[in-house]
């Protein structure tokens, strides 16, 4: 079998074009997909997510990627790698012995590893007795995950595994929290040459006292999961004729170490007395033990794949942010493909690392089923 062959799942779901917002096609695709694969049940849950079912057990294992991407579609194609953006044909390029590359929106972000999870869990079978393995495609991941938000108060899994491009030899212990928030600052109108501080002055003076105390914080660390990452995503002004108003729109990347509550606590010291308001959905930073089960029998999979595994942490987020902390359970991230690629028009991944990925997979899961990994 060759390896277009073998990525069938990733091909057919990448080429569902599926954007949040836009993500039925693709959640239909997938169900049917995990059908045609012998999964005990595949559905749509309540709000829509693609969830397939392998087993009856009581323990169980969620493995829970994302179905949705960013927008812009990428015309979907497989080229040897050494021809870059060729359109020839995958049936002409079986025969070359050259690596093949499937280009396409979502392929590494995150369709990749979400397909990875129906190949290895549909290899399994139903030969583990007493476990139930669980694929989730979420939607939303892109925006509010709303697709985690609904299936984290429905499983309260033994082991999770979220998927996340993290490069096949690599296992993903830790996401940055967020928090995104406007603060505004207000003042009367005055004439030009009055001399008097403008609204978007007061903004601007405000930014700058909280960059200098995110500097001061990160001052004695020196690695970036540790530090706050602070990012101006624009700047609002104007006036009704009575009173001119400056809004900054901010977002944070936030260490293990500061929870979003302590953070807007935080910039509303810094901003006073004018106004700090919080948008969006804030999100803790989450750090994964390296000593579980969960990631031995990664390492180990890595291994018997060929590997040499390696740990990583992401200055993003992640659905493992939101779930996790409340499954309590062993977690981790997993999935094949180049991260740096996520969200770029040139995003694509090589079908031998795709099946490589698949391997790993296939023997983590199986030691966790098994009785000695387990305990």
């Amino acid at each position: 079998m060759t390896n277009t062959e073998k990525s069938q799942t990733l091909i057919e779901l990448v080429q569902q074009y599926s954007p949040s917002g836009q993500e039925e096609n693709a959640v239909n695709y997938l169900i049917g997909r995990m059908k045609d694969l012998g999964f005990s049940k595949a559905y749509k849950d309540e709000i829509g997510n693609a969830v397939g079912v392998m087993g009856e057990g009581e323990k169980q294992i969620v493995l829970l990627g994302h179905i949705d991407t960013v927008p812009g579609e990428i015309p979907v194609r497989i080229s040897p790698r050494s021809a870059g953006f060729s359109p020839e044909s995958s049936e002409e390029l079986t025969t070359k012995g050259d690596e093949l590359i499937l280009y396409g929106r979502g392929s590494v972000d995150a369709k990749g590893p979400l397909a990875s999870f129906v190949d290895a869990v549909a290899s399994l079978g139903h030969e583990h007795p007493g476990w139930q393995f669980v694929v989730i495609g979420a939607l939303d991941e892109e925006r509010n995950s709303i697709g985690a938000r609904h299936v984290v108060d429905q499983y309260r899994p033994d082991f999770a595994i979220i998927g996340e491009p993290s490069g096949w030899q690599r296992v993903t212990l830790g996401y940055k929290g967020s928090a995104s928030a406007k603060m505004t600052a207000r003042r009367k109108m005055a004439h030009s040459a009055s001399g008097q501080e403008t609204a978007p002055e007061a903004a601007i003076a405000i930014w700058e006292k909280v960059r200098a105390w995110v500097g001061e914080f990160n001052a004695d660390k020196p690695r970036v999961f540790e530090q706050i990452l602070l990012s101006l995503r624009g700047f609002d002004s104007g006036d009704d004729g009575f009173e001119t108003q400056a809004t900054l729109h901010l977002n944070t990347r936030l260490p293990v170490t500061l929870v979003p509550e302590a953070w807007y606590a935080q910039l509303e010291a810094l901003a006073a007395p004018e106004t700090v308001e919080r948008t969006g959905y804030s999100i803790p930073a989450y750090k994964a033990d390296r000593n579980t089960p969960l990631v031995r029998a990664f390492l180990k999979g890595i291994r018997a794949a060929g590997g040499k595994p390696g740990f990583v942490v992401k200055t993003g987020t992640a659905d493992v942010n939101i779930v996790a902390p409340v499954w309590g359970c062993p977690a981790m991230v997993y999935g094949p493909g180049d991260s740096n690629l996520d969200h770029t028009p040139n995003e694509h991944i090589s079908l031998e690392e795709y099946g490589k990925a698949v391997v790993v997979l296939q023997e983590a899961l199986k030691k966790l089923s098994s009785n000695e990994e387990a305990k």
